[in-house]
């Protein structure tokens, strides 16, 4: 069926009117080669795979190539991963190859608020649009379940040791874990935009109500388990890591206490067992597509699942993976901490450029959250699109240090010049990359097969794949190495509380081999989202250092950034609602 205008149309009208004609989980099993016992439907167009089930019957099966989605840093408004990473898998199906990818499940936060799900857009998305949007099949639910149970175990036992003696305790098989609340670097979670809950004081009250200290929430795609869920290989894995979170620290001797020193994990990890198994769901043109782990590459690891790959990999002779924002933080994840956990390596990254944020970095008008774009984007200056490309060849660099092939895809808006075009695939092959120009918003799969063709070629070549870092490097180092490496800092810079742990982390030989999972912000190269395209004479000030031995690294904290961000002024929520005749969801994008 011919589907609206995206000129004309919003993204759930779009989506609406694709879902008439959606295949169901069966039918997507069938393309994909799967098991009618191996599919977990969730109604009649998506659920569940069961991914011991198929990997057992499949771990012969040779893999596909792996290719990585990234972009250039982009504007608040993002530049189209998704939107592209879906055009991509619907170009390949065009060219009639046998294509898989694996996206994000969106965040709660971005959805009511001005970024959206990141379903993809326009003529390029993935669907059902409602349930991909609003909690899918409860994942982030159980991940948030999980969290807040060890906090509940962690404050309870603070409360029982702080308010009765050894004989209470050991009467009940306890044993006292003398945790410092001074020290607890475990909080809270839940999945919106909600500055009023970053810092917080709990146990106002009695005796009985708890006890009374600082605390914090942070958003649901940040917590560890979120991380857990993406890097885990088996559920023996995620049991083995759900004992490692630390919670907090002990008042004498700094020692860690776990989720298993309070006996929770295995509790926790009952959350996670259905949630372990990636979702599957559609493009607009029925390619099968996986949804699993989270968003948000900026405060977390912000990767599609190591499972989904995998099993992405076995079912495709090609299969599509997302990384979050640039590729100074969701390549760098991908390259440095999901590809080393996993083993995988990847023949490809293609990184989406828009003449919009080329604008923005080489000169243009700011581009503020949630209002509308300056007319001076729409209108031709081919030189603020070249100054721009200083931005696009300093990321076509960093994926060239990880060894891999890159692709510029250029996801074209319809007001961008051809000369604004032609400058930038100039400047992309003088850098070494192939470009490639994509209307998959405006045309489908049908727009998208010129990239579909540079994808291909670029997956044929020879690489090098290589770390940035090896684990005995010192933890210092490590963080040194993508600031000036990835960054282009000129070095790092520490608060006293930041460099104390470093201290301590290099005479811990359990945290010496933790990988680097950075937190600054997505807007930036460096730590100030102010400053725009290549900046140049700065240092990263990391303000501190979290602890992630479940998820496997260590979590450098870099300017001002929160892990919980907040709701804006004109947030999406309030152009949201239901046509309460039909119960269809209006409004979402």
């Amino acid at each position: 069926m011919a589907l609206p205008d995206p000129t004309k149309h919003q993204d759930w009208e779009i989506a609406a009117a694709a879902e008439k004609d959606m295949k169901t989980v069966y039918e997507l099993g069938e393309i994909l080669g799967l098991e009618k016992e191996e599919l977990l439907p969730y109604g009649h167009y998506y659920g569940k795979v069961d991914f011991n089930m198929a990997m057992n019957r499949l771990k012969d099966e040779p893999d596909g190539k792996y290719i990585d989605v990234t972009a250039i840093t982009p504007t608040p408004l993002g530049e189209g991963k998704s939107t592209t990473t879906m055009g991509l898998i619907q170009g390949m199906g065009k060219r009639n190859l046998r294509v898989t990818g694996a996206i994000r499940q969106p965040s709660g936060g971005p959805t009511m608020n001005i970024k959206g799900s990141a379903a993809g857009g326009g003529l390029a998305q993935c669907i059902p649009l409602t349930p991909f949007s609003l909690g899918l099949t409860g994942d982030i639910n159980a991940i948030m379940n999980a969290h807040n149970l060890g906090m509940v175990a962690l404050t309870s036992r603070m409360q029982h040791e702080f308010n009765y003696g050894d004989k209470f305790l050991a009467k009940r098989g306890l044993k006292r874990l003398n945790m410092d609340p001074n020290n607890v670097e475990f909080g809270w979670i839940m999945d919106f935009c909600a500055q009023a809950l970053r810092n917080i004081i709990i146990g106002i009250g009695g005796k009985k109500d708890g006890f009374m200290m600082n605390s914090k929430f942070g958003i649901a795609v940040s917590s560890e388990i979120m991380a857990i869920l993406a890097v885990s290989k088996s559920l023996a894995d995620v049991r083995e890591r759900m004992g490692k979170i630390v919670v907090a620290y002990s008042k004498w001797g700094q020692k860690p206490i776990t989720t298993e020193d309070l006996d929770v994990a295995g509790a926790m990890t009952a959350w996670m067992v259905e949630a372990f198994n990636p979702n599957l769901l559609q493009t607009l043109e029925g390619q099968p597509v996986f949804v699993h782990a989270g968003p948000f590459a900026n405060i977390a690891i912000g990767q599609s699942s190591i499972v989904a790959d995998r099993i992405g990999l076995k079912l495709g002779d090609y299969h599509v993976t997302e990384s979050g924002f640039g590729a100074d933080i969701g390549f760098e994840k991908f390259w440095n901490l999901k590809c080393r956990f996993s083993g995988l390596k990847p023949h490809c990254a293609v990184l989406v450029a828009t003449i919009r944020a080329l604008k923005s970095h080489g000169g243009g008008p700011p581009v503020p959250p949630g209002k509308p774009m300056d007319p001076e984007y729409v209108k031709e200056h081919v030189d603020w699109v070249e100054e721009g490309c200083k931005n696009l060849v300093h990321h076509i660099n960093t994926v060239k240090k990880a060894g891999i092939n890159p692709v510029v895809c250029i996801n074209a808006f319809h007001t961008d010049t051809d000369d604004e075009i032609a400058a930038v695939r100039r400047i992309s092959e003088e850098a070494g990359a192939r470009c490639a120009l994509s209307r998959h918003w405006e045309q489908g799969g049908e727009g998208a097969l010129e990239l579909a063709d540079a994808v291909k070629d670029a997956c044929e070549e020879e690489n090098d794949f290589k770390f940035l870092y090896d684990l005995d490097t010192p933890v210092e180092k490590r963080i040194e190495l993508i600031a000036r490496e990835v960054y282009g800092a000129d070095g790092v810079s520490y608060t006293p509380e930041a460099a104390a742990k470093l201290k301590r982390f290099a005479e811990d030989p359990d945290t010496k081999n933790l990988g680097m999972c950075m937190v600054k912000t997505h807007l930036s190269l460096s730590h100030d989202p102010n400053l725009k395209c290549t900046p140049k004479g700065w240092t990263l000030p990391v303000r501190d250092i979290l602890t992630y031995k479940g998820a496997g690294f260590l979590v450098p904290v870099a300017g001002t950034i929160s892990l919980m961000p907040g709701t804006s002024s004109d947030p999406a929520y309030r152009r949201i609602d239901v046509d309460t005749e039909t119960g269809k969801v209006t409004g979402l994008f």
